[in-house]
């Protein structure tokens, strides 16, 4: 930990004490700890839901949990958050997470494809977070707005890619270049305002006209 994230720890309230497992069990039992949204993010996220007081939220790109854990904390009581997750190899990590945080009967965990998931669900919904598979950024998009409410958000994670998205030369591979379409699409939508928060790896803060 940098003497910056143990300052920010130390003057920022505490998060739901649950996290501290799930990011220690997320290191122990998957390869991949570094997709966690982390606490930074998940501040945001928990605080973005104070604010918002949502009744419906959706997450595409549940991981092992974080995101989920610090968006229905913050849920009154009667809302729900509707969690999309394709891995369902961590459907015991996950749910084990939500229980000892007590958020269980917040959360609809549904495991399958992003894509085909939003075809089946009806809106409005209040907040939406996005933080999947890098190459479909576009589609989840065009299909998550239409399911917002005026006034509502989208919250799309890591469009900065590590840099990558502004580099003189960027990379071309299928993931860079999807952020970058998706961040070009955003930017030129008329039907919505943004701004890109260089909040560890991105966030575009995407509101609807």
């Amino acid at each position: 930990m940098t003497p910056l994230d143990k300052y920010l720890d130390e003057f920022s309230s505490p998060l739901p004490q649950a996290l501290e497992w799930l990011e220690r069990e997320t290191h122990l039992r998957t390869s991949h700890a570094r997709m966690l949204s982390g606490r930074s993010v998940g501040a945001l996220l928990r605080h973005m839901t104070l604010m918002l007081e949502p009744k419906r939220v959706l997450e595409l790109g549940v991981f092992t949990g974080y995101s989920s854990i610090c968006i229905a904390s913050a849920l009154e009581e009667g809302s729900v958050l509707d969690s999309v997750e394709i891995n369902d190899e961590l459907e015991d990590l996950i749910r084990e997470g939500y229980r000892r945080a007590g958020v269980s009967g917040k959360i609809n965990l549904m495991f399958g494809d992003a894509k085909e998931i939003l075809d089946t669900l009806s809106g409005p919904y209040d907040l939406i977070y996005i933080d999947a598979n890098k190459r479909e950024y576009i589609a989840y998009y065009q299909s998550a707005l239409e399911l917002l409410r005026p006034g509502g958000y989208i919250v799309a994670d890591n469009v900065l890619w590590d840099g990558k998205v502004y580099d003189e030369n960027p990379p071309r591979d299928a993931q860079t270049r999807g952020i970058m379409a998706f961040n070009d699409l955003v930017a030129n939508d008329p039907r919505v305002e943004n701004f890109i928060l260089p909040l560890r790896d991105g966030l575009n803060i995407i509101r609807k006209r």
